[in-house]
Formats: structure tokens, sequence, C-alpha cells
């Protein structure tokens, strides 16, 4: 078992379920203290009895309860900050998308990320040290139709990535995004069959990734190993990214 992580304080938003809980889990087993953040009671209590992990029911919507929970749970250091909490919204076009659905995805999506990113950064930078990755999509680089609302705000993910990563280049600070395709996880329950099947058609290694897959690329981020890559987007996309 590797012990890369020995010493470090985590972060991971949507850690419950799905890719976040993978996330969670390799950091613990890999010596990281995680605190797992998730709105769904079901899934942290789930996860709650599992070794390694605190659980706290966080709205990351909430950008009052962000700050004060990053403020307490990174009292004495917060090292590595994962942002995987998200949701699709529905499958529909553009014109018959319903406002209040699209209000919803961007306040999760994208005004979640922001304020962990805002909350999380300065304690950081003042540390000298810290890894910061959130979960884009490579819906954002491409779009997927009648997925407005989701590709949308996954591009807008993968761009604050980008400029966060520049402003604190120069602070032992790095942000780097992870954008997958289709995976297998929970989030599956928020789309229709049919745009399940579309995605799989777009992927040339005809599968769907894996929750520990996707985690992979994300532990190595969140390690010291990735000294010189920041504000970057990597693929999983089984070959389905084209830039």
């Amino acid at each position: 078992m590797s012990d890369r992580f020995e010493g470090r304080r985590a972060i991971v938003t949507g850690g419950a379920s799905g890719i976040g809980l993978a996330v969670s889990r390799r950091i613990a087993r890999e010596g990281g203290e995680v605190v797992v953040w998730d709105v769904s009671d079901k899934a942290l209590g789930a996860v709650s009895r599992e070794a390694g992990f605190r659980t706290r029911r966080i709205d990351v919507t909430d950008a009052d309860a962000v700050a004060a929970a990053v403020a307490e749970d990174g009292a004495g250091g917060l090292d590595i900050l994962v942002c995987s909490a998200g949701i699709t919204g529905p499958n529909v076009p553009l014109a018959e998308y319903p406002v209040a659905d699209w209000l919803k995805v961007y306040a999760l999506n994208v005004h979640g990320v922001f304020y962990c990113n805002r909350a999380a950064a300065p304690l950081m930078a003042q540390a000298g040290y810290g890894r910061i990755v959130n979960i884009a999509s490579v819906a954002g680089k491409e779009g997927n139709p009648n997925a407005s609302a989701y590709s949308s705000s996954k591009a807008a993910v993968i761009g604050l990535t980008k400029s966060l990563g520049k402003e604190l280049a120069t602070a032992g600070v790095t942000v780097n995004a992870v954008a997958p395709a289709a995976v297998e996880s929970p989030i599956f329950e928020q789309m229709t069959k049919e745009f399940i099947a579309f995605m799989k058609s777009k992927i040339p290694m005809n599968r769907f990734g894996t929750v520990d897959e996707i985690a992979s690329m994300v532990c190595w981020l969140a390690s010291e190993e990735a000294s010189f890559t920041t504000g970057a987007t990597f693929d999983q996309s089984g070959g389905r990214a084209t830039f």
C-alpha cells in the first residue's frame, strides 16, 4: 500500500458516491485524512462506517456554509480539495430547457466549485502547498446535444480551473481539472436510457469508464508528484476527446 498521502488532509465534495467516493477511498487507503462532503444523508450514512473517513453534510451551493466548513475542516492545514459534486440536469433541447433546472445545474456545477475553490485557495497559498482538482467533463469541451446546462457548466469549470491555476502558479498550489467521458456511477440515474446509449456510442473504446480509473488520475494530480502541472485539463474519455 502506498503512503503518498501520509500527513495530508483532503476535502472531497460529492465524496459519498461515484467518482468522489472512489477518490476518497484511495486517498484514505494511501494514508491521507479525508473529510467527505455530501448532501445525501443516505450516502453519508453508508460511508461513515468506513475507516479513514470523516463525513459532513454540506450543501456546496451555500457560500457561507462552504466558507465556514473549509475554515473548520481546514484548521491546521488543508492540502487537497477535490470538487466532485455535480448533477446532469434534464436531457431536453435547449429551447425546452426549464429555467429552474438550468439554475439548479449552475448552482451546483459552477457556483459550488467556485465557492469551494475560493475558500480553499487562500489557506493553501498561505501554507505554500496545495492541490485542487475539479471534476469537469468531456461534455465541457465538445458539448452534448440535449445537455446544454451540463455541457456549458462543465466548460465553465474548465475555464475557472485554468484561471485559478495561473493565479496560484507561484504559490506552491496547483489547480487542475479532469474531464471524463461517461462513467458508470450513480449519476446515470439522472439520465435517460437513450442519452446513456448515445454517450457510449461516442466512445471509441466502446465502453464506459470506471470510477477507479478516474480516481487514479485525480489522485496523481492531488499528489506531490504533480508538481509542474497546473491550469490543465486531463481527458479520460476512452478516445472520445478530439482536442
